[in-house]
């Protein structure tokens, strides 16, 4: 991955709406909460291979990191704190937030095609 460029991602969040694509959106503090204060609180959320179709999308720098944002029919999709992107050999968009030890906060992913369900050591 290499840092956000905005104008890239921009086109590439272009280039998949009005289409039916697969979300993948994650976030966490993961065990890196509480592996460094028992007392910290843990949280994250999970979705895979969500099936949307999104009328326009939004990338907006929020001062060392951006948004995105995908608007639904009935709402929207976001990401917050993304730093980093990639446009991978199978023309998925990759995007991920990490922190300054580059630990995954957050990633959004958006593809054509389903991703895989088992850890797949090409993704």
């Amino acid at each position: 991955m290499e840092a956000i460029q905005q104008k890239v991602v921009q086109d590439k969040i272009d280039q998949l709406s009005d289409k039916e694509v697969y979300v993948h959106l994650e976030t966490t503090n993961g065990a890196y909460a509480s592996h460094f204060d028992e007392s910290a609180y843990n949280v994250g959320a999970f979705i895979r291979n969500a099936k949307v179709k999104y009328q326009h999308g939004k990338i907006v720098s929020t001062g060392g990191s951006y948004r995105v944002g995908l608007k639904l029919d009935l709402g929207w999709v976001y990401a917050e704190g993304v730093t980093d992107f990639e446009i991978d050999e199978k023309n998925r968009l990759l995007m991920a937030g990490h922190d300054r030890e580059g630990r995954l906060m957050v990633a959004l992913e958006i593809s054509e095609t389903p991703f895989s369900y088992e850890a797949d050591p090409d993704e």
